[in-house]
């Protein structure tokens, strides 16, 4: 799969690999960790999506951030910052392991807040969610080789959905 863009049907594997995930980061972070989520297209049932789990990580407060950054060090996670994204830290997954994407966030960020919302919505809404997995099977033939394109063209419907009723389906819930 390399770099390629590559959505796939929806797989029933993915909760078991995301539980995966989430109890060894439970176990490293301790009482740190006030949730751990199971967001982007992996969290929703029937969802086509890239085979990669994504998972926000959720703390107490700013300040707990630093201390979760060092503990997630100690299994191989590697800080990348917020890539361009305020009060969201994202990690590269440890060496040898299946890639997935791990954001840590204060409880009450923004963009936890987004990704929630937009999970949510998908989950609500059959028709929604089969027009998005629509929209994402074209972006990725057309952009099988340029993931900021693909990410890129799926921007207006995630903001459609994010700012309410969306364009050719059912009010969000």
């Amino acid at each position: 799969m390399g770099d390629s863009v590559y959505v796939t049907e929806y797989d029933p594997v993915w909760p078991g690999k995301f539980e995966a995930l989430a109890t060894r980061v439970r176990v490293c972070l301790g009482d740190l960790a006030h949730r751990v989520e199971h967001v982007g297209s992996t969290a929703v049932l029937g969802l086509a999506a890239k085979p990669v789990i994504d998972l926000d990580v959720i703390v107490a407060s700013r300040p707990d951030v630093v201390l979760a950054i060092e503990r997630l060090a100690t299994i191989g996670y590697t800080h990348r910052g917020d890539l361009g994204v305020v009060g969201r830290e994202a990690f590269r997954w440890p060496p040898g392991e299946e890639r997935h994407h791990l954001y840590l966030l204060a409880d009450g960020a923004e963009e936890l807040r987004r990704h929630l919302a937009f999970r949510d919505a998908m989950r609500a809404d059959s028709r929604l969610r089969d027009e998005y997995a629509a929209l994402k099977r074209r972006l990725a033939d057309q952009y099988r080789d340029d993931r900021a394109a693909y990410v890129a063209g799926k921007s207006d419907f995630v903001e459609s959905v994010l700012r309410g009723p969306c364009i050719g389906s059912a009010p969000v819930q």
